[in-house]
């Protein structure tokens, strides 16, 4: 059963990269007849680079893929894994992949800009304005989510997964150093990194480092903060490439030992319950809370964040699009599928038949891809396999974590430029690096060390998934009148099917489960989190509402604007 569902996940990505995504790339962008690239126009050496579409293709879905893909549909398997892999594909390439290919897109059209500038042209100023603090809610909700996952994975165990991810940076900047200060070049800098990578895991497996979680929320604090603020080559690029090994070996012994493994997916039943316990404790119903929380490896909207962020200043051409956007995305529902397996197939001989749905999301993955893994390729000891698993997770999740911080920290001083005149020692101090680093990393990890991933987790999605559906929504706008009428409804009718289920998806989280954090003999730090998240949830509705008036004023216009180029 393992090795159909893999074969079937290639086979269904393959057909409709190469029928759906490629009509779209020739009828509706036309991309054969799109003018130079921007990264060619505007060539800086800096931001503006031509980049083969294959080192590109490394880098953007390093960037989009952290933890996300594997977190949510090891949490979402509550409900069965058919509905879990339904959405996975059907979101996927109806919803995610045209997300992340038209976003990627449209900001190569606008000469690389971010996607909050592209709203801000297309549906109207008050529609950018609210997008930048979307993605500065976006940015805290991600903090606390992944934040809470990271030091959990550091407190587990002999501390084993934080003395490999340590000795893994310690890799990485030395890989870094030889790269950028030596003559050595990439190619024999990447084979030193890479054996610094293997010895990292087998010293990290060896030496632990064992604390309480509350102490790895001050690591995690510092760290983000740190590694948010320093120059990008010194740790996060160099660490980033490193990644992208674990990610591509991740995919491949998994693929292969799902491929050859042949197991039937009975460790967890196809189909549990409509409504399965899974946000909170709650019953909580597939529809509207399905994309609270499976995110990333459906749909994602910190993807439109990465493509107008690096990615569309680097697409050497117009055509290499397809390949980045659409084709990282199916790459990333790939790896949902692999996770759906593991979880499906092999999580009672990991955890026992009657523990796989009781057990965590994370130990439940990472038990679950070790024996997957071990059994079916022997010469891959379990103990390292759940270690590799462990990594991967968290060096993943830190990854989009200070990432995250970052992104944040430009937001910071960009929502702070209508201090400038009225309150300049204000604008001042938001606009130095490390005051905006530290406001974010503060407020993330405060909200993780209050309150439990279970609940943080949707409110993260929820965010991340409005965001997606606000994109989705201003690529329709950019279809309708820039560039075909005719493929209007390709974009339009996902989009309010998605803005409608988050919406009603938010709503529901705001009363059934914000509540919960006011009960009498509730924690005063859960309190903070159930006063935090429930105020940026009503901020955030509030705001679609207005964002999507908006919206419906500027798409019922008939007249074509001039496209962008």
């Amino acid at each position: 059963m393992s090795t159909t569902v893999l074969l079937a996940s290639l086979v269904l990505y393959l057909v409709f990269y190469f029928t759906y995504g490629k009509s779209l790339q020739k009828n509706l962008l036309r991309s054969h007849e799109a003018p130079e690239a921007p990264s060619k126009r505007l060539a800086d050496g800096v931001d503006y680079v031509p980049t083969s579409k294959y080192v590109l293709f490394g880098h953007h879905f390093a960037s989009i893929a952290g933890a996300g893909p594997i977190v949510g549909p090891a949490l979402a398997i509550g409900w069965g894994w058919v509905p879990c892999l339904a959405w996975i594909w059907l979101g996927n390439i109806f919803i995610g992949a045209i997300h992340d290919y038209l976003s990627l897109t449209a900001s190569v059209r606008y000469d690389g800009r971010s996607m909050q500038y592209v709203a801000q042209d297309l549906i109207g100023k008050k529609a950018g304005k609210t997008f930048g603090w979307f993605i500065l809610f976006l940015c805290i909700l991600v903090v606390a989510a992944f934040g809470d996952i990271v030091a959990g994975q550091f407190a587990a165990g002999k501390g084993e997964v934080f003395s490999t991810f340590f000795l893994f940076c310690v890799a990485a900047v030395i890989m870094g150093y030889f790269m950028y200060q030596t003559k050595l070049g990439v190619g024999l800098s990447t084979l030193i990194g890479l054996a610094l990578l293997c010895g990292a895991f087998f010293l990290g497996l060896e030496y632990g480092v064992k604390a309480s979680k509350d102490t790895w929320f001050v690591v995690i604090f510092v760290y983000i903060v740190i590694a948010s603020a320093l120059p990008v080559n010194w740790l996060l690029q160099p660490r980033d490439y490193l990644n992208s090994f674990l990610l591509y070996w991740g995919l491949l012994v998994g693929g292969a030992a799902a491929i050859l493994g042949a197991q039937s997916l009975n460790s967890v039943p196809a189909f549990t319950a409509f409504s399965a316990p899974i946000i909170g404790g709650h019953p909580s119903p597939f529809w509207p809370t399905v994309p609270l929380v499976i995110a990333c490896g459906a749909l994602s909207g910190f993807h439109a964040l990465v493509s107008g962020g690096t990615s569309s200043k680097q697409l050497r051409d117009e055509s290499d699009a397809l390949f980045i956007g659409y084709g990282a995305m199916l790459t990333e529902g790939f790896l949902s599928t692999i996770v759906i397996i593991s979880v499906a197939g092999f999580g009672a001989l990991a955890l026992g038949a009657d523990k796989v749905l009781s057990t965590g999301a994370m130990p439940r993955f990472i038990q679950s891809y070790g024996a997957m893994v071990s059994t079916v390729l022997p010469f891959l000891s379990r103990d390292f396999m759940n270690l590799f698993a462990a990594v991967w997770v968290s060096s993943f999740a830190l990854t989009t974590l200070d990432t995250t911080n970052r992104l944040g920290r430009y937001i910071v001083h960009e929502l702070a430029l209508p201090l400038k005149d009225t309150s300049p020692g204000a604008y001042g101090i938001l606009q130095n690096r490390w005051i905006a680093s530290v406001i974010i990393a503060f407020c993330g990890v405060g909200l993780a060390w209050s309150g439990n991933y279970t609940v943080l987790w949707p409110a993260f999605a929820g965010a991340n998934q409005l965001i997606a559906s606000i994109v989705m929504l201003t690529a329709a706008v950019w279809v309708k009148h820039d560039l075909n009428q005719k493929y209007a409804n390709v974009v339009l009718i996902p989009a309010v099917l998605l803005w409608v289920t988050v919406t009603c998806g938010i709503i529901w989280y705001e009363i059934v489960v914000v509540p919960d954090f006011f009960k009498a003999g509730v924690p005063a730090k859960q309190m903070i989190t159930g006063v935090v998240v429930g105020a940026i949830n009503l901020v955030m509705l509030y705001m679609n509402f207005v964002t999507v008036a908006q919206f419906y004023k500027r798409y019922g216009k008939k007249e074509l604007r001039e496209a962008k180029a």
